[in-house]
């Protein structure tokens, strides 16, 4: 039986991950960050009924010596490092919190690999938003990044420091560089549930109104399920490497809240509100990932469609108010 370590287990793509892997026979465990809601931090793995099959150990990303321990007890077989503060909009507000978690805990998790399980397969969760203000219009593993937030400054730190363990350790160390993924797990906060949960309140008449920034942003949407399956392949490849993981297909944000209002029979335009506070201070005006090396190499390709993802979401949302 397989060991795998997942750090951000309780997140949107840990709960999604530890589904697949328990699935595939493995034996998994999750490093859990120690906090006064921690009564409520499994609450993704119990949405996905596997809160009691993953085993979880208390640990934190800038605790070297506990990731060591952790490392040393578990003795995993791949790691899959997820954990991060990965709130865009939060970077700006916490640039230093954000560098030390989502750059600096990278070099941590990399070092106890090396030092006490260098025949682990590694997996860093890379972004999309490293490519910020975009130099090519369709973008792929070879595309340069122009980093637009201290969020993706922050993950491109790990990223590069992953190819670095690689090149100079011989550590099987793989990046996937993940357009936006979302689920009916994701948190409120991010733009796409933010939207399903105020059109299903709005629905219920527990709201009236929706109120975003830029509306015209464009991105490349799939379903965090069919992303997390890009992860495990990429550690079952002989040679490790960077694999970009998105659907080839862009929208703007209004029209994914078009998709979202429609479905319930609602006018988007009678409860839509743009708030000039909520803009980011610098914009990623459009993403578009080209996933060829993926379905090439890993015999991956997304399988949710946008339409289908938002309208699961939405009734997610719709059933959760009305309980």
């Amino acid at each position: 039986m397989k060991k795998a370590l997942i750090t951000g287990i309780t997140g949107q793509d840990g709960a999604y991950l530890s589904k697949l892997l328990l699935e595939k026979g493995y034996e998994v465990h999750g490093l859990v960050r120690r906090s006064s809601t921690s009564e409520v931090n499994d609450v993704r793995l119990r949405h996905l009924g596997v809160a009691d099959d993953v085993r979880l150990v208390d640990g934190d990303l800038l605790d070297l010596s506990g990731l060591i321990r952790t490392f040393r007890d578990v003795r995993p077989d791949e790691v899959y490092n997820l954990a991060a503060q990965s709130f865009v909009k939060s970077s700006w507000q916490q640039p230093i919190l954000t560098g030390q978690v989502t750059a600096i805990g990278v070099a941590n998790v990399l070092e106890a690999v090396r030092l006490e399980a260098p025949g682990a397969r590694f997996y860093q969760a890379s972004s999309s938003e490293m490519y910020g203000l975009i130099r090519e219009p369709l973008q792929s593993e070879t595309t340069p990044f122009y980093p637009r937030s201290p969020y993706a400054v922050a993950k491109l730190y790990g990223h590069w420091l992953t190819v670095n363990y690689r090149e100079s350790y011989g550590l099987h160390a793989s990046s996937g560089i993940l357009f936006n993924h979302e689920s009916p797990l994701r948190g409120v906060e991010f733009v796409t549930r933010k939207v399903t949960d105020a059109v299903a309140r709005i629905k219920l008449g527990l709201s009236k109104e929706l109120r975003l920034g830029n509306i015209d942003s464009k991105r490349d949407w799939g379903h965090s399920r069919d992303y997390v399956e890009a992860m495990w392949l990429m550690l079952q490849q002989d040679k490790p490497d960077d694999y970009v993981v998105a659907t080839g297909r862009t929208v703007t944000v209004r029209d994914m809240c078009a998709i979202a209002f429609k479905h319930v029979g609602l006018s988007m335009d009678e409860h839509l509100v743009i708030d000039p506070q909520l803009f980011r201070p610098a914009e990623v005006d459009v993403l578009l990932g080209d996933a060829s090396k993926a379905r090439r190499i890993l015999g991956w390709q997304a399988k949710t469609t946008l339409e289908d993802m938002i309208v699961e979401m939405v009734e997610a949302d719709l059933r959760r108010l009305a309980r």
